[in-house]
This record gives structure tokens, C-alpha cells and sequence, in this order.
């Protein structure tokens, strides 16, 4: 029987490695970069975990006089006058249904958009391309549901458009039969934001190697073939990751443009969870106990969703954010 060969171990070595695996080491190494975080991690301390003590709102009758402590616990009333509420059904439905269309319609056209312009061979007209598409990115909510209201008004250039094809000519904002507000709400989502979106594909398309396209031209693969074929399978980890973020915040997209687009004859269709919340905490009635289990029902419903899809997206794809 062979006898294994005792090593010996230097002690010295082993306090090195032990002093550079120390955080104290790691501090010292790294000073610069934890001093830049500093104002990094004061931000988030300040402006996102500091206000969720506000969270007590929502459990509380609260009043502005008595404060936080003062108010009277009435533990999850506020919740159950939420789900009660006649317009709660509604506003979830309105919020869900612009969710989805966010989340299918306004995910696929940045990804369409950089396959596209990634196609486009003369590269002056390609740049040109991208600037046009990401420039809508920079204009304020305001200026978008401004020239929304403009153009679909009743004698607004899509509307007039739109009466060629034979749909009626009318105001299309205050029409009020599902799904218009939905698909007006998605469309200037997706002209806003897709074109900023498509940015981070064009730079996943960009690195794919060019060895696989030239290989599989020779092959007989034509142009839809090769993007089908190498294009998608090389970014779906990306695509992945960008529809987990998305998931997560699909609640909160659009929030803006329909607090300054809807009005009384969209109320049915256009209310959505977060304006419920701003009427509740800033409108005629304030109830800043219900506005608060609003915001948080919101924030577990969005927090639950993006662990479902990264679960789901580790399971089959082996590729997650966590």
C-alpha cells in the first residue's frame, strides 16, 4: 500500500491568505471605490428604505395631527376596505390588462427594433435610424400625452387617418369602450420607449460572432433564417434578464401618461391601481391609510412576480438575475 507523501504547510502563507480574505484587507485595498459608494448608499438609505416606515400607514387610521404613533392600529381594515371597494375590480382589471399589453406588445418592439436596425448595412443610415427611434426617450410625460391628445383628437392627423380606413372620426382619449385606452396607453408607451430599449439589444447583436453568420450563409441560411437561427438563441439570456426587470415593474409602466391622459368618460377603462392610490392620498377624500395598503398590495403583487419569473427563467434557461 503506497503511503501518500505528507505535505508541508507554511504557516505564513496561510496567515496571508487568511489576512487577504479579511474585510479589513479588502477595505484598505478598496478605499476609493467604498468612499464613491458612499453617496450611492445614502441615497438609497434616505429616499428608499427610510420612507418604508411609512408601511405603519397602512395598518393605521392614520392621522396627520396624531402621526404615525399616535394614529389608531386598525391592522388590516384598510386592506379589507380596498378589496371591497366597488371601483377595486375595475381598477385591477384596467391595471392588468395595460400590464400584459405593456409586458408582450411594449417588450417585443425594442427587440424587434435592433434586429432590424442591426440588419441595415449602410451605417450612416442605420445611426440615423437609432437617434430618430431613441429620441422620443428625452420628451417629457407631459409633452407626449399633450401631442397624443392633439393627434387623436377629433380632427387630429391619426384620427383623420384613421377615418380613411373607415373607423369613425371622434375624439379616440375620451372614448370609453375597452380596449381603446388600453392600446393608446401601450402605442405611446412603445413609441417612447422602445427605441431608448433597443439600445442594449443592438450591443448584445453587435457581439454575437460574425464566424456564425458567414458559416451559416454558406450553408444556404438566408437573412430570417440566420436571425432566427443565431441572433435570438445568442441574446436570449439577455432577453431573459430584460423580461425578469420588466416583470417587476410592469405594474408601475405608464402610471404617469394615464394620470394626465384619462378623464370621467375613460374613468372605467383607464383607472388604473396607481392613480387609485394618488386620488386616495392626494384627491377630495384623503385616506392615507388606504392609499398606503394600496401602494404596498402593489409592491408584494410586483415583488412576487419578479421572483416568479427569475425562478422560472433560472429553471429553463439556467439563467437568472439572483
Amino acid at each position: 500500500m503506497a503511503l501518500r507523501k505528507a505535505t508541508k504547510v507554511n504557516p505564513g502563507s496561510r496567515s496571508v491568505a487568511l489576512k487577504e480574505n479579511s474585510w479589513k484587507y479588502d477595505f484598505n485595498r478598496n478605499l476609493v471605490v467604498y468612499a464613491l459608494f458612499i453617496p450611492v448608499a445614502i441615497y438609497f438609505i434616505v429616499f428608499h428604505y427610510l420612507p418604508m416606515f411609512g408601511l405603519l400607514m397602512a395598518f393605521e387610521n392614520f392621522r396627520v395631527t396624531k402621526g404615525v404613533f399616535g394614529s389608531e392600529w386598525v391592522g388590516l381594515s384598510n386592506f379589507v376596505e380596498l378589496f371591497n371597494g366597488d371601483t377595486f375590480i375595475k381598477v385591477l382589471r384596467n391595471t392588468t390588462a395595460m400590464a400584459l399589453l405593456n409586458l408582450t406588445l411594449g417588450f417585443a418592439a425594442p427587440v424587434i427594433i435592433a434586429m432590424l436596425v442591426t440588419q441595415i448595412n449602410y451605417v450612416k443610415f442605420r445611426r440615423t435610424i437609432q437617434t430618430i427611434t431613441y429620441m422620443p426617450y428625452f420628451v417629457s410625460a407631459v409633452v407626449v400625452t399633450t401631442l397624443a391628445s392633439e393627434f387623436l383628437s377629433n380632427q387630429g392627423a391619426l384620427t383623420m387617418l384613421l377615418s380613411l380606413f373607415g373607423f369613425e372620426q371622434q375624439n379616440w382619449i375620451a372614448n370609453p369602450n375597452i380596449p381603446v385606452f388600453w392600446l393608446i396607453n401601450t402605442g405611446i408607451g412603445i413609441w417612447q420607449f422602445s427605441g431608448y430599449g433597443a439600445i442594449i439589444f443592438i450591443a448584445a447583436i453587435a457581439n454575437v460572432n460574425g464566424d456564425l453568420y458567414e458559416a451559416a450563409a454558406i450553408d444556404g441560411a438566408g437573412r430570417w433564417k440566420r436571425l432566427w437561427r443565431i441572433t435570438v438563441p445568442s441574446i436570449l439570456p439577455l432577453l431573459l434578464v430584460m423580461l425578469t426587470l420588466r416583470v417587476g415593474t410592469v405594474f408601475r409602466i405608464g402610471f404617469d401618461k394615464v394620470l394626465l391622459l384619462y378623464m370621467p368618460s375613460t374613468y372605467e377603462t383607464a383607472d388604473c391601481l396607481y392613480t387609485y392610490t394618488y386620488r386616495m392620498a392626494f384627491g377630495q377624500t384623503v385616506n392615507y391609510g388606504l392609499a398606503t395598503a394600496s401602494g404596498l398590495f402593489q409592491s408584494v403583487i410586483s415583488t412576487v412576480l419578479l421572483l416568479v419569473s427569475n425562478g422560472l427563467s433560472k429553471k429553463y434557461s439556467k439563467s437568472s438575475m439572483f
